[in-house]
Formats: C-alpha cells, structure tokens, sequence
C-alpha cells in the first residue's frame, strides 16, 4: 500500500547538531514549516492545497536530552551545470586557460557545509583535444573539473542526455582525468569498462552507507559506441529490470539509496507522466530519495509514503540548471534562471536498520550573467536584489526577467517558500 503525498515545499529548521561537516558554518534553513499538503483532490493551485491542507508529516525527530546522537549526514545537491559558450568564455584567461571558479563563489560555503555534495554535470569533460563547444554539442574543458572540486563536490552525475555529445573518446577523456586528478571523486552515469558499470558507487558518511544512482532518458540519439554499451546508465523501458536489480543490489549493501534521475520535459515546470512511472518504480523498490535533472526549470518537491512500513521517499522532480546562459529569447527563459539546492538530512537511530530523512530543505538559486570576465555567478535567492536583477543580461533575452519574477517563480512552484518573509526577519 502506498500513499501520495504533496509536500510542494517542506521548508524544515534543520537541527545542525551533528549534522554537517561544518555545520557551524550552514545556514539550512530560515523558516520552519513542518506542513505537508494532500494531493487528492483536483482543479486547486498549490497555495490553495498549502492553505487548506494542514496534516502534518514531519520527518523531524527530537532526540531525548542528553541521549547520544545517532549517526547522521547532510546531503545536498544542484542542477545541471550547463556550459554554453557565453558561460565558457566568462572563464577564459587570455592565455587561454580556464577558471569557473566564479561560478561557486556564492554557494561554495553551503556545498562545503554538506557531509555528502552532489552535483549534475550535463556536459561531458572531454578536454580541449576535443574542442570546447557549447549548446548543441557540448564539450568542457578539464578546469570545470577543478572548479567543482574547489566548490566542494563529493560525487558527479555523468548521466546526461549529453554524455555522448563527443563520443567514446569524449566519456574516455573525461573518466581518465577524474581517475588521474581526483581518484576520490565519485563519478557515476558513464564508464569505461563492463566491470565499472556494475559496480554500485557507494559513498560512507559518519557510518551511513549511502548508495547513490544516475541514470538518463537519452543520448540525444547518439548510438553508445559499439564497444561499449555499457558507457552510458539509461532510464529506459527496455532497461527497467537492471535498473531494478541495481536497486535491489543498493538495498543490500547500503543503509540509505539515492536515485538521480535525468528525466523529464524540458522547461516544463509540471510533472510528466514519464517521472510518475519511474517515481512509482523507485519508490516500490526502496529507493529512499530523488534528485531530479534534466528539465532546466524547477519542478514541485512531493513525497511518497508506503503505508505498510512507513518509509518517505522524497522527490524533488527537477532542481533546474545551477549555472547556464541560454540563447533561447522570450517567453520562459526567465525560468531557466531560477534553480534549487536540495538540503537534506538523513540519521540512522538503529544500527541494524536503514537511514532515513530526518529533515529536508531547499534553497532557491538565481543564474546571474553579466557580459567579461567572471561575469556568471550563482546567488542564493534570498541573497540575490532588483538592483543584481537590473544588471543581469538576461532581460536583453527576456524582458519580462526580474527580481520579483524569480521570488514569483519558486512561490509558484513550492509555494510554501516567502523569500519576502524572510527579509522581514533579516
């Protein structure tokens, strides 16, 4: 028996007491909102089903004074890291090196407070020997590697409709520098051999097992090189018993699954029908949280609750691009600006049980672009103002783009979230 739940936007006061590498340091939430909001009935806007809907369904658990805390880890991640060809040369040097590192400057502090930091990476790294290119065949150079480093990203999403933008040699080219740079690094969507692709990444965080699976809709239409089938992890039909049994195989070895699907319709801020059937896979086959890509719009956050065992599975269906600078025009480009940090803590009160959500967050992110050096950079939304707005380039593409447009957006979508009530407080 399972039970559907919208939690659009579950804003919680997470406890930082034990919960962060640098927990001193994060700022996870500003408003406590333990409200979860039922989805059954229909033809009601998300503010009518917050307004209406009061059953509570908070995952916050109150340890007993002076108990040990058990085992916990904060676990974040961003959207796609999508490198058009303005954001690339806002990071070229004039010796024709690179440096992104602007792009972090505003929320390397958040990535670094997270025990576990996840990152979508929709562009393959293949290096210059390939051309650095952007939208529609996408290459990056290596240096965007050391910038997510340096941000403080434990594990990369390869998993992307772009994976095979530059071929065999583009997947070989970006897995030997992650091997040769940064062997710690989890990388995970792409391989380059048989016996790497079955192995399930598995990351252990303050005693917690976390297994941590990508997987993508498309390759564009790009055939996986005849050598290697393996290269890319698919979230297909014809891929669905693997998928499960790679599932199942998480189950068993870890405490806590992860699933990060690139999935969806593009710029469509609703849910297709494509990630409800695969939500309804992951979540009968114990997967105990979703970190959507693939969109580049924000979508809803819900959770699912299997009745019998009470388990949550959260889902947040798509956090939108992190950093990109889109040549679209007009209506709906304003969207692809606004991204979301999922913030999530997990606890282990048992250890012969799993780990589950204890608290979840997520913070709104806005694109920043300004024509020259370093010019793309990425703010929290309660740290952005009309003042960045008015200088942010993308209103020469989309006039309608403005500070209140993007507070409108994530109001829309989780509309839980008041970014104006948090300036009252500040």
């Amino acid at each position: 028996m399972k039970k559907r739940l919208l939690w659009i936007f579950f804003l919680l006061t997470i406890s930082l007491t034990g919960c962060g590498k640098k927990a001193e340091q994060s700022e996870l939430s500003q408003q406590e909102n333990e409200t979860a909001v039922a989805s059954t009935e229909e033809n009601k806007t998300d503010k009518e089903y917050a307004a209406e809907n009061s059953e509570s369904l908070s995952v916050k658990e109150s340890a007993k004074e002076g108990a040990e805390e058990p085992p916990s880890c904060t676990i974040i991640m961003v959207g796609d890291i999508l490198l058009h060809t303005p954001v690339e040369n806002a990071a070229k040097r004039e010796d024709g090196t690179y440096d992104f590192s602007a792009i972090f400057e505003n929320t390397k502090g958040d990535i670094n407070a997270a025990d576990l930091a996840i990152v979508n990476q929709e562009v393959i790294i293949g290096g210059e020997e390939l051309g650095v290119s952007g939208y529609p065949a996408f290459n990056a150079p290596f240096e965007i590697g050391d910038a997510l480093v340096e941000a403080g990203f434990d594990v990369v999403c390869h998993g992307t409709n772009h994976a095979l933008d530059k071929g065999k040699k583009g997947i070989v080219n970006c897995l030997e520098f992650w091997r040769e740079n940064y062997p710690d690094i989890g990388v995970i969507g792409i391989y380059d051999s048989e016996e790497a692709a079955e192995e399930i990444y598995v990351k252990e965080v303050n005693g917690i097992k976390i297994a941590i699976l990508n997987y993508t809709y498309s390759t564009n239409g790009i055939e996986k090189p005849a050598d290697m089938p393996f290269a890319v992890n698919m979230l297909t039909e014809k891929n669905k018993e693997s998928i499960i049994e790679d599932i199942k195989e998480a189950e068993e070895i870890a405490d806590f699954t992860v699933v990060c699907p690139h999935w969806g319709v593009e710029y469509n801020t609703g849910v297709s029908a494509d990630q409800s059937k695969w939500t309804e896979v992951f979540l009968e086959n114990g997967v105990d949280l979703v970190l959507g890509t693939h969109p580049h719009v924000i979508e809803p956050i819900e959770i699912f609750e299997d009745e019998e065992t009470g388990r949550q599975m959260p889902v947040y269906y798509s956090l939108g691009n992190f950093v990109n600078w889109t040549s679209g025009t007009g209506e709906g480009v304003s969207n692809r600006m606004v991204g979301g940090m999922a913030k999530i803590c997990i606890t282990k009160t048992d250890p012969d049980a799993e780990a589950k959500v204890k608290e979840a967050d997520v913070v709104p992110l806005v694109c920043h672009v300004e024509s020259g050096r370093d010019g793309v950079t990425v703010y929290r939304l309660e740290d952005y103002s009309q003042e960045l707005a008015e200088k942010n380039e993308i209103i020469n593409q989309a006039p309608d783009f403005s500070y209140d447009y993007c507070i409108n957006l994530v109001e829309n979508i989780w509309p839980l979230y008041d970014i104006r009530a948090i300036e009252k407080n500040e």
